[in-house]
């Protein structure tokens, strides 16, 4: 025998409670007005320029990392938020499971590497500045190559390619001669600017402006991206990921769509890649395990699959809460060893309570509503 949970006559919930509450927030924003929220996102955007500064986060408690410098760690939570924002794209938007994606990010630093260090076989020493287009240029022509052969597969196969895909630059970049594996590049040069002592703006000890400049490309890409998500490609992308067949048959050029996509999300994957070889001034095949494109993939669920903000929630706290744990010691043992079981375990919490995500986009969300409505608990 089996019933249905009728949800008006249902108890209601701590969880039905804090629905309601983050329904009212939401509905309070959409309906605020507009000078309100530009101010909002004006005092929320001050607050993160300000945050790399000691004298600002000082005060903020148990914010700033004790095992870490919060600069640096901030640099990576940044390029973290980056990636999320350019595989929410692919995966949030065009609704393409792609488990390679760290694979476009190698090739970015790779193509500044190559170009860019003393030890590279090519010895051309181009200046940073002009190997970053280039870079995001190569990228893209990778997903485009990457997906002309393969988005005609769908779900876990299309996941399974792409999965190949990171793997093979991973081998690629550990035993190949020309791209010198776990030797790497070293003097891989900074972005360019100085101080009008004749300091860079861009040093080895201050991570602060690394942080800025990924801060302002942020901004800039989400910008786009949002320009791009409510124009006819962005709607496009949704109607694919709801229903391809439907899309196809409703005249939408799907393969066309699903390769604007991945070039899209590899272009920022790319220009991530060379933010993170001009800091870091060494690349090798080390800082390209697969290990970081399922945590890049995790952040976009956890966040909000299909949600700009989402991605951007999804990205800082995943990367985080990684590093959050450095330095840390309960009872004699170094919680930083056992980082990825904490996040294991977060992330089962939050798909068994919170299979949408923090923030959704307001689709999903009232799919996952729509489900819970048609529970039906047998006997």
């Amino acid at each position: 025998m089996t019933t249905t949970i009728d949800p008006p006559e249902r108890r209601e919930t701590a969880a039905d409670k804090l629905r309601q509450g983050r329904h009212a927030i939401s509905e309070r924003w959409h309906h605020a007005p507009r000078w309100v929220r530009w101010v909002l996102l004006a005092a929320v955007i001050v607050f993160f320029y300000a945050l790399p500064n000691k004298e600002f986060y000082q005060y903020l408690g148990p914010i700033p990392t004790p095992g870490a410098n919060f600069t640096q760690v901030l640099f990576t939570v940044s390029i973290y938020v980056l990636l999320a924002v350019g595989l929410n794209i692919v995966v949030g938007f065009a609704g393409l499971l792609d488990l390679g994606y760290f694979g476009f990010f190698a090739v970015g630093a790779y193509t500044v590497a190559v170009l860019t260090s003393p030890s590279s076989n090519l010895k051309t020493l181009w200046p940073w500045l002009l190997v970053v287009p280039i870079a995001i240029g190569l990228t893209m022509v990778s997903g485009v190559m990457l997906g002309t052969p393969t988005l005609r597969l769908r779900g876990d196969y299309l996941a399974l390619v792409t999965l190949g895909f990171a793997e093979m630059i991973r081998i690629a970049a550990v035993s190949s001669e020309f791209l010198r594996g776990q030797r790497g590049f070293s003097e891989i040069p900074h972005p360019p600017g100085e101080y009008a002592d004749g300091r860079p703006w861009f040093g080895v000890l201050d991570a602060r402006p690394y942080y800025w400049l990924v801060l302002t490309l942020i901004i800039l890409v989400v910008i786009g991206v949002r320009n791009l998500t409510h124009s006819r490609v962005g709607r496009a992308w949704i109607s694919i990921r709801e229903d391809e067949d439907a899309a196809q048959l409703m005249g939408v050029p799907t393969f066309k769509f699903k390769l604007w996509a991945f070039a899209s999300g590899a272009a920022i994957a790319g220009l991530a890649g060379a933010l993170f070889a001009g800091k870091q001034n060494f690349v090798n095949s080390q800082n390209f395990e697969l290990l970081n494109s399922i945590i890049i993939l995790a952040a976009v669920i956890f966040g909000g699959s299909g949600n700009i903000v989402g991605a951007i929630v999804g990205g800082g706290l995943v990367a985080y809460m990684i590093e959050r744990f450095r330095g840390i010691e309960l009872f004699g043992i170094e919680l930083y060893e056992y980082r990825f079981l904490f996040f294991g375990l977060v992330l089962v919490v939050m798909m068994i309570f919170r299979p949408q995500g923090l923030i959704p986009n307001r689709r999903r969300a009232a799919e996952f509503k729509d489900r819970r409505k048609e529970v039906i608990v047998g006997e």
